[in-house]
Formats: structure tokens, sequence, C-alpha cells
């Protein structure tokens, strides 16, 4: 009865722990992570190194100096050397280290052993990156950060850099429009395309430059952020006037950058341009970012007289995807679906697009029409997207690199708040104000009286 009292007495508080162990891991994976699961990993990475990396083949045979200097020591037999590892550096959401590789090795033995190194040492994934030629990073993170997106603390953003989503191995995903000036963004209804859109002018409104719209849904995606729009056509008939100006400043910026480019013999070499960067500041038109929301809107056509604005229309957007760059237009093109079977010209403006994000998508065939041209390995795990992960997408540019990321949470009321807040930020562009819109006034609610009224008394 003794042993009985004792197990119970000190099962009890062991179960509790257990218990709080599971509920932390399941609803708080990070404090998990933190507490229980970085220790345990460290120590199994630390106690089995050089037993895995044997097992999974990333082992050479020694040096012969080495060789003969294990055996005139010790009487141990001389065993495969591991990559040299360096410092275990910890990090909110997993562990960093550095591994510098033996010669004959390369980045992509480590790389294809990563699933086996994510099962050694209990962790949720393993991502390589070469850091130096001979020097590989492993980035092990402890859980899925995808699951409940929460973004770095510290996320640098500056001009035209937009920290939007995060990437499965726990970095930002940042939308650099000097990098990457054009993009198309494919999703199908609640993939969270609209929230990928909530974060990309959330983040620019705060920033000086210029953000257009066309949004053919009669405005309902872009019409809440108003107050922060140069410019919106919410019909195609809109959208027919607004792009000859946009082309037409265009190409006023490239006749400045000709200007500048009238070389006088005592010019110095730093001040010849060819973009609109290259300019002194004080003569630098503002940068510009039109967004296109439904653009299969542009391309549906009726009768023969929408066919020719449609045909007019698409050769301005190419020609703004070819040439915006330059003069400092960049294109966020969005969608459910994007492919030849628009019509003339769809082929040759997805083309221009550089940067690619895919989320949730209706068919195959969608999801090849963002990602097949450029990684076609990313197509399945597009395909793969559950209904239940809304703002998770497969993001992918033409240098054929691609990486699964999720959107956080943002609400449209604070979206449009922080674009009522950037209001002032609106640049003064003479040939933008004719499509500016319309920002209603929010109504003056009479403030609320402390003072106790007097009673009615006859």
């Amino acid at each position: 009865m003794t042993d009985l009292t004792t197990l119970l007495e000190v099962g009890g508080p062991l179960a509790a722990l257990g218990g709080g162990a599971a509920y932390t891991r399941a609803k708080h994976p990070a404090v998990y992570w933190s507490t229980v699961g970085l220790p345990i990993s460290t120590a199994r990475l630390l106690g089995s190194y050089s037993s895995v990396m044997e097992a999974c083949g990333l082992t050479v045979a020694p040096s012969r100096l080495r060789a003969l200097a294990v055996k005139a020591t010790t009487n141990r037999e001389v065993r495969p050397v591991p990559p040299r590892r360096g410092l275990i550096r910890p990090t909110s959401t997993g562990l960093r280290i550095r591994l510098r590789l033996a010669p004959g090795q390369e980045p992509a033995d480590v790389a294809a052993s990563a699933e086996r190194l994510r099962h050694a040492w209990g962790v949720h994934a393993v991502y390589v990156t070469t850091v130096k030629p001979g020097v590989v990073e492993l980035r092990l993170v402890g859980y899925d950060v995808l699951r409940r997106v929460r973004m770095p603390r510290k996320v640098g953003g500056s001009l035209l850099k937009v920290p939007v989503a995060l990437r499965e191995d726990a970095t930002p995903f940042v939308r650099d429009y000097r990098t990457i000036p054009h993009q198309l963004t494919l999703g199908a209804t609640l993939s969270g395309k609209s929230m990928y859109l909530r974060h990309l002018i959330a983040g620019l409104a705060r920033q000086p430059v210029a953000l257009v719209g066309i949004d053919c849904k009669r405005g309902v995606e872009l019409a809440p952020f108003a107050a922060r729009l140069s410019a919106l056509a919410t019909n195609p008939e809109q959208a027919a006037e607004l792009l000859p100006v946009l082309v037409k400043e265009m190409e006023d910026r490239y006749d400045l950058i000709k200007a500048r480019q009238g070389i006088a013999p005592d010019t110095p070499d730093e001040e010849i341009t060819s973009d609109i960067w290259g300019l002194p500041e004080k003569q630098r038109p503002v940068p510009i970012v039109l967004f296109v929301d439904e653009v299969a809107e542009l391309f549906l056509v009726a009768t023969k007289k929408d066919e020719e604005r449609r045909d007019v229309m698409v050769t301005q957007l190419i020609r703004l995807a070819q040439l915006g760059r330059a003069a400092g237009i960049y294109l966020e093109v969005c969608g459910q679906r994007f492919g030849a079977e628009l019509g003339k010209g769809a082929t040759m403006l997805r083309a221009q697009l550089t940067g690619r994000v895919c989320h949730r998508v209706n068919d195959e065939a969608s999801a090849k029409m963002a990602l097949g041209d450029i990684a076609p390995e990313a197509v399945y795990a597009a395909c793969a997207i559950a209904p239940e992960r809304p703002g998770l997408a497969v993001a992918g540019d033409t240098s054929g690199g691609w990486s699964r990321i999720r959107t956080p949470y943002l609400s449209l009321g604070a979206a449009a708040e922080t674009c009522r807040e950037s209001a002032h930020l609106v640049p003064d562009l003479p040939a933008l104000k004719p499509f500016r819109p319309d920002v209603p006034v929010r109504p003056v609610e009479a403030p609320v009286s402390l003072v106790k009224p007097r009673p009615v008394t006859d």
C-alpha cells in the first residue's frame, strides 16, 4: 500500500508535467521549442553527429597524416571523417550550424540527406544553404512555422522592399521591387491572395511611392485603400483610359533620362545613368507601383469593339512590363487564372513577370501557368496546398528557386486605416489627378458626455 501511495505521489506531478508539455507543444509550439525542444535537439545533434553523418554518407576517408597519427597514438580503428562542424547557434524557431565540406563534397550531397538529418535530430525540417565555396549552413526548424505565422521582430524594410510573408525555413519573404520589378500572383477564391495584396499595399503605403490600382470588380478589393491611391480604375473602360496615361508618364521619364545622358566631356562616370535611380535625388521621379486585380477581366470581350479595346490595353500592359523598370514603374498582376486561353498577348505578358506567387488553385493547369515555365517541380507543391490553410503559397522566380510561404493575417480595416494614416504621402503626379479616387469622409461622432443630466421635474 505504501509503494502504491508513493507511486501515485510521484506519478501525479509527472503526468501533469507531461500533459502540460503536450498542450504547450500543440497550442504554443514556439514556447515548447524554447523550453523543451531546443535542449533535446541540441543534445541529439552533439551526441550523434559523427554517426549520423556516416550513416548519411557524408563522411570521407581521413588524410594520410591523420591516419598515421591515429595509429601511432592509439589503438583505435581509423574511421571516416565527417564535415567539420561550427558553433551551434540557437534561434527562436530552431538551430543554425555551419559545416565545412571535405574535399570532393558538394552542397547537393548535404541537401540530399536533409530528410535523414531531420529524423535523426528530431526537428521539423532541415534546410541547406551555401554560404561560400566549401561552407554550407544547416537551418534546423523546430516546428511548423507556417501553421501559425509570426513574422520576425527584426525584418529589414526599405524603399520598395516589403516583408509580406514567412518562408517555411522561418526567414521573411521580402517583396523587393528593385530586384524583381514585376510579379504574377495567382490564387483561387479564399486562397489568401487578397491578404497577400493587403500586406503589399499596407507596406508600400508608408513609403514615398505612388500606388495605382486597376480593379475590374467594381473596386471592391482596392477601393478601401483609396486614401493612399494616386489613381484607381474600377472597370475596363476606366482602365483603357488610365493605361495610356501611364505609358505617357513612362515615355516622359525616358525623355528625362535621355536629357541627363546629354553627356559632356567632363561628366563623371557615376553621373551617367540608364534608369531613374542614377538621376540626382531632386530630379528623380517618384516610383509607381501598378496593382492589377483580376487581370482576366481586361482580356474578356463580348463585342468587336471590346476586342479592339482589349488589344490596345494588353499592348500597353506589355509595354509597361518590358520598359517600365528603368522608368520606376512596377507591376503587380493578380488573378485566379492566367494563360494563353485568355487571348492574344497573355503569354507574352506573363513572360515579362519575373516573380511568381501561386496560392491554392482549382486545377493543375493553373499552377503550371504560374510556375511551370520557371520551376516545374514547384507545380506539385502548389497543387498540394490544402483549403484549410489560406495564405499558403509557393513563391518562385525565373532563377528556378522556389519556396513555400504563408502570409500572416491582416484585417481589411487595419490595412485601410494604414492607408488613411499615410494619405499625406500621396505624391503629386498631375497626369494621374483625373483618376484620383474619391475618399469618403468619415462621419464625426458626437462626444459622449460624462455629466449626469439634471432630472426633469414639474
